[in-house]
């Protein structure tokens, strides 16, 4: 009965890694694949600062629900609420920090999309694993092990050749998209995401407050942030046309996609081990590739595939950890952080 029992919970265990892996390849491509339709597609534009406000909107809500299922009980759920919210304001005035560099991060990313390619941007954006090892690394005094460094020198060295690729290329470089800007964009989100990941791992391990409610305090908070974005950057826009002017199903389905992408992962992560996590990032990478050559006539070029083969590479050896090394790598600090987007 033992031995039964055990090959249930094995063959459970599996499914779970396969869900696992299909669910981290979607949300890694389609995201991606969306925001460029999105930025690029005829008709009247979105304002993405107010797609990116909604998001937050669309996440606090499903944390407050998350942690309401946590609680069992409205009573026990307002309690908590009012305990971690309200009666430890320095706690949660922590929390802005982050909060306000993932407002950035997420305009920053509609930018990108909208001025590169969905396939360049997919791979440019994997630059975010050498932003948080750089950050564990000065802020959590993690160390990396030799093949982690080689990784990091492979991602720079395969991100440089896709960029490279289209630096020429005349479709891209017009009046309304711009290669440069673009990269500068991804770049800068990546940054953003490694030290608010790493500063919110900081956070977490810090106090006993469960993820959900530290995402309820992140949304809570980045609601003003956002909102003051959205009229600091769009307020003309606004004023003509309306906070929702432009929006449509694709819109709203682009919008709870992303807010909630990142919580999806968390969920499911914990069955997904960092080889499975490396196959759904060189998966989304090879999705968003031939995606974008029947939506977005995209041509893959012999350097593209070459510096695509190096970033995908790089995320296998980076996710490696000798099971010898019991210590925690920073890629376990990488791992956790990324996912608190």
């Amino acid at each position: 009965m033992s031995s039964k029992l055990l090959r249930t919970n094995q063959r459970k265990v599996r499914m779970l890694k396969v869900v696992s892996l299909v669910t981290l390849t979607l949300q890694n491509a389609v995201l991606g694949l969306s925001m460029r339709y999105a930025c690029t597609r005829t008709g009247d534009k979105f304002l993405s600062s107010t797609a990116v406000f909604m998001a937050e909107l669309v996440k606090l809500v499903t944390s407050l629900a998350l942690v309401y299922k946590e609680e069992g009980s409205s009573k026990r759920w307002i309690a908590t609420l009012h305990n971690n919210i309200v009666n430890q304001p320095m706690d949660t005035l922590k929390v802005c920090v982050p909060s306000l560099l993932y407002i950035i991060q997420n305009n920053l990313l509609y930018l990108s999309a909208s001025h590169l390619d969905a396939a360049t941007y997919q791979v440019t954006y994997q630059l975010k694993i050498l932003t948080t090892a750089m950050f564990a690394v000065t802020m959590l005094k993690r160390t990396l092990l030799a093949q982690q460094w080689a990784a990091l020198v492979l991602l720079a060295l395969g991100v440089a050749m896709v960029q490279l690729t289209g630096a020429s290329d005349t479709a891209v470089n017009n009046a309304e998209q711009n290669r440069l800007i673009g990269f500068a964009a991804a770049i800068g989100a990546c940054v953003l995401s490694g030290f608010a990941g790493i500063y919110f791992e900081m956070i977490l391990k810090g106090s006993d407050i469960s993820v959900w409610m530290r995402n309820v305090q992140l949304s809570f908070l980045s609601l003003p942030f956002g909102l003051l974005t959205c009229f600091a950057k769009d307020m003309s826009a606004i004023r003509n046309n309306g906070f929702f002017h432009g929006y449509d199903w694709f819109i709203a389905y682009l919008v709870v996609l992303q807010a909630g992408g990142g919580l999806m992962v968390a969920m499911v992560v914990k069955y997904a081990d960092n080889i499975l996590k490396g196959f759904a990032t060189s998966l989304a990478i090879v999705i968003s590739c031939i995606v974008s050559v029947y939506l977005f006539d995209f041509m893959i070029t012999f350097q593209f595939v070459l510096g695509a083969a190096m970033v995908i590479a790089s995320v296998f050896l980076y996710s490696y950890s000798p099971k010898t090394k019991p210590t925690k790598s920073v890629m376990d600090s990488a791992k956790e952080s990324l996912l608190k987007v």
